[in-house]
């Protein structure tokens, strides 16, 4: 029952339960579920991607205060 409440909510079960406070839709776990599946060196590079953006987002909103 409760896949099927966390389908049609489209969010983690973790999410549902209390678990978590972080919230991932269904097109986030695919996109997590894809990079787990990649070799290391290819997961590596993509991780290495999304620091990187994540550490322009942080010096963009440090600047922007």
């Amino acid at each position: 029952m409760i896949l099927k409440i966390s389908d049609a909510l489209d969010i983690n079960i973790d999410f549902l339960v209390g678990k978590t406070d972080l919230e991932l839709d269904s097109q986030t776990l695919k996109r997590i579920e894809a990079i787990s599946s990649m070799s290391e060196e290819k997961r590596k590079y993509v991780f290495s991607l999304i620091d990187m953006a994540i550490r322009d987002y942080k010096t963009q909103n440090a600047y922007a205060s």
